[in-house]
């Protein structure tokens, strides 16, 4: 009986410790960090993994636009996310973006911006999109490829976001894209 009780309790811990492995970490729940153009995008927002996914419309759930000729650069990604009846946005900028390096998102006159919309908070913190949205921003965009002629742009990024309103801090951290045109 004492080694059937030992038996059933070494095949209870072994298919514990299957759980384990089979729940992967939100860090490895994002894409690698690539310089390829692989068209990848993906960030924890405050600890949950965010990549994207679903459609909304015909639009895209992922898309970037490099423009060289204007303002000395602009540069815009948009990725959203839409499962479980829920839509989340996140949408980075940087004007002048003139070529590789780290750009600030902190205020005032950040040349990195943000935008961060989600449909399950409550109004107005569901949509934070605008400069006069935020009282504080803190973080950093780095392009780590930026190549016009093959369309291809790379980086990663962290950044904190409080809103106006009493609004929940916005965490996105271990963020890395890679887009091709």
């Amino acid at each position: 009986m004492r080694k059937l009780f030992l038996y059933a309790a070494l095949l209870l811990l072994s298919q514990c410790s299957k759980c384990k492995d089979n729940d992967p970490s939100p860090e490895a729940q994002l894409p690698p960090a690539t310089q390829t153009g692989a068209n990848t995008f993906g960030c924890l927002v405050n600890g949950e993994p965010f990549t994207p996914a679903g459609r909304v419309g015909l639009d895209p759930n992922l898309y970037f636009e490099y423009d060289t000729t204007f303002n000395g650069g602009t540069f815009t990604l948009q990725a959203f996310r839409a499962a479980d009846r829920r839509q989340q946005t996140i949408i980075l900028r940087a004007i002048p973006l003139a070529g590789l390096g780290t750009y600030s998102f902190a205020l005032p006159n950040s040349i990195a911006q943000i935008a961060y919309s989600d449909t399950r908070l409550p109004d107005p913190c569901d949509e934070t999109y605008s400069e006069s949205d935020f009282a504080y921003r803190q973080g950093s965009l780095t392009i780590t490829r930026l190549d016009p002629v093959a369309g291809i742009v790379s980086g990663t990024f962290e950044v904190k976001v409080v809103a106006l309103g009493g609004c929940d801090t916005i965490r996105l951290t271990n963020g890395r894209f890679d887009v091709r045109r």
